[in-house]
């Protein structure tokens, strides 16, 4: 039996990983590991603007709970792949040793950001920090940044990367063919 391959999708937010995550995931008949789901008040520093203004080093994002269910999950699972969200593919020391794959998903910052407008239009918040507004503020005065050079990053290390803009299912249907032909 061969050992299951983890799969990182990466991508900014609002760039497609969890949707299509969840597609692969029905396609393939296989788990998968949210990251936001495994964030806590420690994951990101607490001084964004500070912390990308010395370097922008991703290991320094922390996330022990989605470390610890990813290799549960691996001593556990029977399945061929395992997909994970992991924004940062490789990049962070913690989770690096543990992914077999980067997929990223270099979308334009224009849609990203376009889709997690919709994102919060439709699920909107009574938290000012997730409003629009808020969100939009963040972006201007350091998100894009951090999403660009956290993009540049990933890229350099991803085993396929995506940059036309598709629906998701074009999207999950590109992934599909690509690990059906380089990975299985």
């Amino acid at each position: 039996m061969n050992e299951v391959k983890v799969i990182a999708i990466s991508g900014v937010s609002g760039s497609g990983k969890t949707s299509v995550i969840k597609q692969l995931s029905k396609e393939f008949s296989c788990p998968y590991l949210l990251f936001d789901d495994h964030t806590d008040e420690n994951t990101y520093p607490n001084d964004m603007k500070l912390w990308f203004k010395h370097g922008a080093d991703v290991s320094e994002i922390k996330t022990p709970k989605f470390i610890d269910s990813l290799r549960h999950l691996k001593a556990e699972c029977d399945n061929e792949f395992i997909f994970i969200e992991e924004p940062f593919g490789r990049c962070r020391g913690s989770i690096s040793s543990l992914v077999d794959y980067v997929i990223l998903l270099d979308q334009p910052m224009e849609v990203c950001l376009s889709r997690v407008i919709m994102r919060h239009i439709k699920h909107p918040s009574g938290d000012p920090l997730n409003s629009i507004p808020g969100y939009l503020s963040m972006y201007d005065g350091y998100f894009r940044e951090i999403y660009i050079e956290s993009t540049n990053q990933v890229r350099e290390d991803s085993d396929f990367i995506i940059q036309k803009v598709a629906s998701i299912e074009s999207t999950t249907k590109s992934i599909s063919h690509w690990l059906k032909t380089n990975v299985i």
